[in-house]
């Protein structure tokens, strides 16, 4: 009996050896990918407005106090009727409740507003590598890892799409996910979500020249590990 239990052992971890070393392929998973430590998940439900973002407001019945509204650099906004006071902090839902909460203090039965964050400035995701555009991106609602390469321009012509690493600093440490792009477009993997801070980088010979091999270091299994 022991001896099978070792052998039961011994298979699975050459099993999961072997995905590491193959790429994972069609048994990718990202449910349970872990978040990073400086950003929310980047859902507008979610996210807390900062420093410098750009908020559309809009007022049921009051379109004098439509517009879009930026919170200054110590995270105040001033608004019509309400003034100047500290957005920072809270969801676009959240602040939405205040707001309606200081308008029919003295202004208006019942209003209805609605808040969203059109433009976070300090929520950005690095594309890199064998792209067509690198650069730095804004994060704004839900955003892919297939849109975020999307806004990139895709992979180029000497890219490896089976091939792309999501870098991500989670708990202190910096850490590393690999993911094949191609199985994603066919349905066989999950399209992770990409959080504001993030870099990601499609392997190929573009980041090769920058990064040398050490892309084809990461494990495309879909979990972060140190890195």
């Amino acid at each position: 009996m022991q001896r099978f239990v070792y052998c039961v052992l011994a298979i699975f971890c050459a099993a999961l050896l072997g995905a590491c070393q193959s790429g994972g392929g069609a048994g990718q998973r990202s449910a349970a990918l872990a978040v990073p430590d400086t950003t929310s998940p980047v859902q507008s439900g979610d996210l807390r407005i900062g420093p410098m973002d750009l908020l559309d407001v809009s007022v049921f019945g009051a379109p004098d106090l439509d517009g879009a509204y930026q919170v200054d650099f110590e995270g105040n906004l001033k608004l019509p009727l309400v003034g100047s006071f500290k957005a920072a902090g809270y969801t676009a839902s959240e602040l939405a409740t205040y707001l309606e909460g200081r308008l029919s203090e003295r202004y208006l039965q019942d209003p209805d507003v609605t808040v969203r964050i059109s433009e976070s400035l300090d929520r950005l995701v690095t594309v890199d590598g064998s792209v067509s555009k690198p650069g730095m991106y804004p994060v704004l609602g839900q955003l892919t890892l297939l849109q975020a390469i999307a806004l990139s321009g895709g992979p180029t012509d000497n890219a490896d799409p089976r091939r792309v690493i999501i870098f991500r600093q989670i708990e202190g440490k910096r850490t590393a996910a690999g993911f094949d792009l191609r199985a994603i477009r066919e349905g066989k993997a999950e399209d992770p979500i990409v959080y504001g801070n993030d870099i990601v980088v499609v392997d190929g010979s573009e980041a090769r020249r920058r990064y040398g091999d050490f892309l084809r270091s990461v494990p495309l299994l879909a979990l972060f590990v140190l890195y």
